[in-house]
């Protein structure tokens, strides 16, 4: 349920966005979104149609960049990708690993009229 006020916060700096820029609609908007965020797409495209209803973001499309999980053992130096329930490093299999990607969430652009 978190994704309710991820979305809220989201509307919020869009149309602080949009009102900068004097746009009269936001047409669409690119969300990057690492798979270790927990946000699920479907999630904040559902609030996205609820709360946007009568702003001027009404109707935006939303495209959802993923970013895979990314780790890098404290131990060897490796760097790979998370494998689901994978806990220790695939190489030597320690259990100091450390996200270096994958944990974003960001609004990365704006498209508006």
């Amino acid at each position: 349920m978190h994704e309710l006020s991820v979305t809220q916060n989201l509307l919020k700096l869009a149309l602080r966005h949009a009102d900068k820029n004097n746009a009269s609609r936001i047409l669409s908007m690119e969300l990057v979104i690492g798979e270790l965020s927990s946000v699920i797409d479907d999630s904040v495209s559902f609030y996205w149609d609820m709360i946007s209803e009568g702003t001027i973001a009404e109707g935006a499309k939303l495209v959802f960049k993923r970013i895979p999980a990314k780790m890098e053992c404290q131990d060897c130096g490796k760097i790979y990708l998370l494998v689901s329930g994978e806990l220790s490093c695939p190489a030597c299999e320690g259990a100091k690993i450390t996200p270096i990607a994958g944990t974003e969430f960001l609004l990365n652009s704006i498209d508006v009229e």
